[in-house]
């Protein structure tokens, strides 16, 4: 179906499934969902159908009171919203999940919330709450291994609001971290990082 592009039957699939998923594991059931999350995402041009099958499955999780997979799905729904430039919803939706994952200590998706928060103050030009959501996310990347492709978001991030304050020395010396781990993942991000 990937293949072929056929994102709507992509999502057809999920609904079909869900008898399935009754009978394995939870964990498997999660994998198997954000996988097909994430094919759909390489379709391009499925922005509203992510955004829509996105939606569903958090109506899904909560009926199934499947916390943790819900949570991943909020995340990746908020981060479509704000690329779709719908940054107050994207933010109003990140606040439940906020508290949950840091009652949780889950330390890895909270990075991915913070640094997503930090991302939506800076477009909707609040620097303090960006600084804010950035230190939180680097105060709980510090805890744990994140991986470099997070790490070069992580940066990018505070270069660019380093930037916008002006100082432009240290600005540069985030950005050329960024750079330097989007490089070694031969990520496009890289180029992005550089200029």
């Amino acid at each position: 179906l990937r293949q072929e592009n056929r994102a709507e039957e992509l999502k057809n699939l999920l609904t079909q499934l869900r008898p399935f998923f009754s009978l394995i594991p939870k964990a498997k059931t999660a994998k198997i969902v954000r996988g097909i999350v994430d094919t759909v995402a390489k379709i391009p041009g499925t922005s509203d159908l992510q955004i829509a099958l996105c939606k569903e499955i958090v109506q899904w999780t909560r009926d199934e009171k499947r916390t943790f997979l819900r949570q991943r799905i909020e995340a990746k729904l908020a981060a479509l919203l704000m690329e779709n430039k719908e940054y107050s919803e994207a933010l109003a939706l990140l606040s439940g999940p906020i508290k949950e994952v840091r009652r949780l200590d889950d330390k890895l998706l909270l990075v991915e919330i913070d640094l997503l928060e930090s991302k939506l103050h800076f477009s909707l030009r609040n620097l303090p709450k960006a600084k804010a959501a950035l230190t939180a996310a680097r105060t709980a990347a510090n805890a744990i291994y994140v991986p470099p492709a997070q790490q070069g978001t992580i940066d990018l991030q505070s270069g660019i609001l380093h930037a916008e304050e002006k100082d432009y020395k240290t600005a540069y010396s985030y950005f050329y971290e960024a750079f330097e781990a989007f490089n070694a993942l031969e990520d496009p991000q890289a180029i992005y990082s550089l200029k």
